[in-house]
């Protein structure tokens, strides 16, 4: 039985890890006392003495946890943006460039960003076919829930004497230095960031992501970018899928409570939609991390995770 320590468990990340994980049979999990969890002396124990170690922290605190690593044999899964484009470290989204086989050997695993998994799921599969040229200028237009703020945005948001401006859609990242862009520009061989409009509304979890084009970006049309998204994603967390809108809309919260992904086309033959449904903290987040697990161990990679039809 593997053993598995999550730094940051209380932390909304951790928390649905450990959800997800407290129901798993073939792993034990190894947990701290409350007056312990920040204690360095014992997060170093529980770190050399597990398996696979999940942290969950802000990016100072995964490469302290990272510098306490003296054991060669655990494997860390670092959900925080510390190593994403960091040399050593395996990028973890196993449907881009098939990385599931590097993912399962490695060591050190980057969990990919909520925002940066939309963009890069809708993008890096087209740079990759030679349909999107990597010197292309993108934008990005980026929906989630609030939940993927954290739990001071939470209790922002849930509080009943909340601002009246949190009853709509807020957009941020306005300097166009959002923390995601790196790992979205290098992911998707890009030589440049693309233009990113992430939203923040009103709804606990649940993300859709956007790329815009126009024809002349791709020179195909789009049955063609169809069957390219129908050819790469072959597998059970992230599908092809034409019939997610309702009536010509399409809800942010689609996906909410799952942890796999949806990546469909709309548009016309001048302009074209990339969009990208999931959930935040889905395979945007503890969803993707246990995947990720699960390749380590050799299991089935949806095990413990909620998979729709």
């Amino acid at each position: 039985m593997k053993k598995v320590f999550i730094d940051g468990s209380a932390g909304t990340t951790g928390l649905r890890i450990f959800e997800r994980l407290s129901a798993r049979k073939d792993i034990k999990l190894i947990t701290l006392p409350d007056e312990l969890r920040k204690d360095n002396a014992a997060r170093r124990d529980a770190i050399n003495g597990a398996d696979i170690v999940f942290l969950c922290l802000p990016d100072a605190a995964a490469k302290e946890a990272v510098d306490m690593v003296e054991n060669p044999d655990v494997c860390i899964i670092d959900t925080s943006t510390a190593h994403r484009t960091a040399e050593g470290w395996t990028y973890g989204f196993p449907e881009i460039g098939n990385r599931k086989q590097e993912i399962a050997s490695s060591k050190r695993i980057a969990n990919p960003g909520c925002h940066a998994s939309g963009f890069i799921s809708l993008v890096a599969p087209l740079v990759e076919c030679g349909i999107l040229s990597k010197d292309v200028p993108l934008s990005c237009f980026s929906l989630t829930g609030y939940s993927g703020g954290g739990k001071k945005m939470i209790a922002q948001y849930e509080d009943p004497g909340r601002d009246a401006l949190l009853q709509a859609p807020r957009m941020y990242g306005l300097p166009q230095a959002h923390k995601h862009l790196p790992e979205m520009k290098t992911i998707c061989n890009l030589e440049t960031a693309p233009v990113f409009c992430p939203v923040v509304a009103p709804y606990y979890s649940g993300m859709q992501v956007t790329v815009p084009l126009f024809k002349t970006m791709v020179q195909i049309g789009i049955d063609e970018i169809e069957n390219v998204y129908k050819q790469y994603y072959q597998g059970t967390v992230v599908k092809y899928r034409k019939d997610i809108d309702q009536e010509g809309f399409i809800s942010g919260g689609l996906y909410s409570g799952r942890d796999d992904m949806a990546i469909s086309v709309f548009g016309n033959e001048d302009r074209i939609l990339l969009v990208s449904s999931f959930d935040n903290l889905g395979k945007g987040a503890s969803g993707a991390a246990i995947q990720n697990m699960n390749l380590v161990l050799g299991t089935d990679e949806t095990q413990g995770l909620v998979i729709g039809g």
